[in-house]
């Protein structure tokens, strides 16, 4: 079993992560108001995990903070590697896991050597769709379900 670290949202592209102790996350748009939540598809809501983070930084020697990765969700205790059609449960909320969320060449941007470092074993994390809305908060249980139990 795992559980929420750190949500985060950005209101539109580039701009910078803004962090939250909760936010709903909706069909119609995805964590708080996120902007990428915004655009429907395979993508409403990405998730990484701070084991992974924190190996990809140690290969670089970096501290930067887990918003530098933009993603929404910061979990703990779950190995997203090889996941695709099986369901993260967040409280109320059920994302399906689409495929591995690679990591662009903004990485390098903000830390060289930061897309390259997340690329073996799924470290980037994961690209969700939203299968039922709901509430998220810190703290909260994460569970990785098959699909269709």
């Amino acid at each position: 079993m795992g559980k929420v670290l750190g949500i985060a949202t950005r209101k539109r592209k580039r701009a910078p992560m803004d962090t939250h102790s909760k936010a709903n996350i909706t069909f119609e748009k995805g964590v708080g108001n996120d902007s990428r939540g915004l655009i429907k598809g395979n993508r409403q809501v990405t998730v990484l995990t701070i084991e992974d983070w924190r190996i990809a930084c140690q290969e670089i020697n970096s501290d930067a903070p887990w918003t530098t990765r933009r993603a929404n969700l910061l979990i703990e205790n779950i190995e997203l590697e090889n996941t695709k059609g099986k369901i993260l449960v967040i409280g109320d909320v059920q994302l399906e896991i689409m495929g591995e969320l690679n990591p662009c060449g903004r990485m390098d941007e903000q830390v060289a050597g930061l897309t390259n470092a997340l690329l073996p074993n799924w470290r980037g994390g994961v690209k969700c769709k939203i299968l039922k809305e709901g509430e998220v908060r810190e703290g909260d249980t994460v569970v990785l379900e098959a699909m269709f139990q």
